[in-house]
């Protein structure tokens, strides 16, 4: 019988999860338990609306107080999960109590990498939740610092596009040729790179970072391997994420690259998964496993663990979605489906790339794996429906065969 069902993460997936359940029909005990002391709130206007004023962290939040309630759930915020039991299915909380689960679904998603230099420093950032939000605003807010960003991936460039919109001087720091080149190639990442040059942002590419020049506690430059310093008052570390699953250390869950789930999103009886933490087989990728940072998976991969988690083991179906993505970055709008690894063939099938209104399909081994849409979701479309499937169908589609 699940006559308690514990949710650990109060983000998208977590919350998600708790609306899936009660819309099913599951009437125990329901639990949400939440690290943040704010009410579940969503994760991408962070860099974005928020980061550029528009909203306020109010705006954030995915469900008014009122709606809440009316889902009858224990919600426990402002406090850590800090271990999981199998054996005598519990989940240990900071607060030293220990909360029983017939069934428990893990959403505590991710925390930000970070450099081994300049932790500590007054003026080093990073961006993953809604305070450390609300903090880089009022430190780009103040006065009017020269800023630099390390990482060129989709966080670090939409963190670049909304400063250098406030006005104020940027500059984008990365390892590789070209921005978002691990997402989505070098090509496209050229791409990316033009846009951010058109619009003021300076561009460090292809180089390590080694340190942090300071003034006492103040950061004042990012020291680059070559010798160089990149001049800033305020630095953006945005170097990606790691799965949080240190609290499981000692669970037996297998661990790896997040929770290591089957096709199902079950990580060990009576043990699930969703969300940036989940990481599971995928058929699309054969004969390897997947782990989707995407906003709309949290959400799908959520609803998809309650129904299974709910429906037993007759009733559970794989989970088989295909991702989607997106950017926007100095009010263009960038899409993607499906895979778009830097080693595929990419081929613009429709658009131009000199309007910046295209779309791209990623091939692999004669498959067609991807698509992104730079200002074009209806002409992404076609490229979803043949995910999959030989590259020769997309082009005979494309030529009205």
């Amino acid at each position: 019988m699940l006559n308690r069902i514990v949710v650990v993460g109060a983000a998208a997936a977590g919350l998600t999860a708790v609306e899936t359940l009660r819309a099913k029909g599951y009437e125990g005990r329901l639990t949400l338990v939440g690290d943040e002391r704010h009410p579940p709130y969503d994760r991408p206007p962070l860099s974005k609306e928020l980061l550029g004023e528009s909203w306020e962290p109010s705006d954030t939040w995915l469900r008014k107080e009122d709606v809440l309630a009316a889902l009858d759930v224990d919600l426990r915020l402002g406090c850590r999960a800090i271990g999981l039991d199998q054996g005598a299915r519990t989940i240990a909380l900071s607060t030293g109590e220990r909360l029983p689960y017939d069934a428990a679904v893990i959403a505590t998603g991710l925390r930000p990498r970070r450099l081994p230099c300049g932790d500590g420093l007054q003026g080093v950032h990073v961006l993953r939740s809604l305070d450390d939000a609300v903090r880089l605003r009022e430190a780009l807010g103040a006065g009017r610092p020269e800023v630099a960003v390390i990482g060129a991936g989709f966080l670090g460039a939409e963190v670049a596009a909304t400063a250098r919109g406030a006005g104020l001087g940027v500059t984008l720091i990365d390892t590789n040729d070209q921005p978002l080149a691990r997402q989505v190639g070098a090509e496209i990442g050229g791409l990316v790179a033009g846009l951010h040059r058109d619009n003021g942002v300076r561009l460090v590419l292809g180089a390590d970072v080694v340190g942090m020049a300071r003034d006492g506690t103040r950061v004042r430059g990012v020291m680059l391997s070559d010798g160089a310093v990149v001049d800033a008052d305020l630095v953006v570390v945005a170097i990606g994420s790691v799965p949080a699953v240190d609290w499981l250390a000692d669970s037996g869950l297998p661990l790896g690259d997040g929770v290591l789930c089957d096709a199902y999103c079950r990580a060990a009886p009576g043990v699930w998964a969703a969300g940036d933490v989940a990481n599971w087989p995928h058929p699309m990728v054969a004969g390897a496993r997947v782990r989707l940072e995407q906003r709309t998976n949290a959400a799908q991969q959520a609803m998809a663990v309650a129904a299974n988690l709910l429906a037993g083991e007759t009733g559970a179906k794989p989970y088989t979605p295909v991702p989607f993505g997106w950017t926007h970055q100095f009010g263009e709008k960038i899409q993607t489906v499906g895979w778009c690894p830097p080693d595929a063939r990419t081929e613009i099938i429709s658009g131009s790339t000199a309007d910046r209104v295209f779309v791209a399909a990623y091939h692999r081994d004669g498959v067609l794996v991807g698509g992104l849409g730079w200002n074009s979701a209806r002409g992404l479309r076609q490229c979803r429906q043949l995910l999959g499937r030989p590259s020769s169908e997309l082009t005979a589609a494309a030529a009205g065969v």
